[in-house]
């Protein structure tokens, strides 16, 4: 048996936006983490395209080493930098982030009605 030595991860939460209505997630949208994961064969998988001479890359590798020494060894990892909070003109727009919230309040609100169905029966 192998025990893993590294741990792949791809940033998709940081400067990308998504909503159900205006701009929904497509299939092109992950073409770039197709590219990175190689699905076809894992051992051809390299961090090349985002390495640490790339820190604006979103395909990172890290050692088991690495993560342990990290404060908590926790995996929520952050490198790129969130330009919504430091660019104001790159904002999203208010309409964007008020369905945002809609959708959030939606499905917190759908996942408490199946609870509360669950506990009916």
């Amino acid at each position: 048996m192998v025990a893993t030595r590294e741990v792949w991860y791809y940033e998709y939460r940081i400067n990308i936006h998504h909503t159900l209505k205006r701009k929904p997630l497509r299939f092109e949208d992950l073409a770039d983490f197709i590219a990175c994961y190689t699905p076809a064969n894992r051992h051809q998988r390299t961090d090349k395209l985002a390495s640490r001479k790339n820190p604006e890359g979103r395909c990172w590798k890290f050692s088991c080493s690495e993560l342990a020494a990290r404060d908590k060894t926790s995996l929520d990892l952050f490198w790129l930098k969130d330009e919504s909070l430091t660019d104001l003109d790159n904002l999203p727009e208010p309409a964007d982030l008020a369905e945002e919230i809609i959708e959030n309040i939606e499905a917190g609100l759908a996942s408490f009605r199946s609870v509360a169905l669950a506990l009916e029966k």
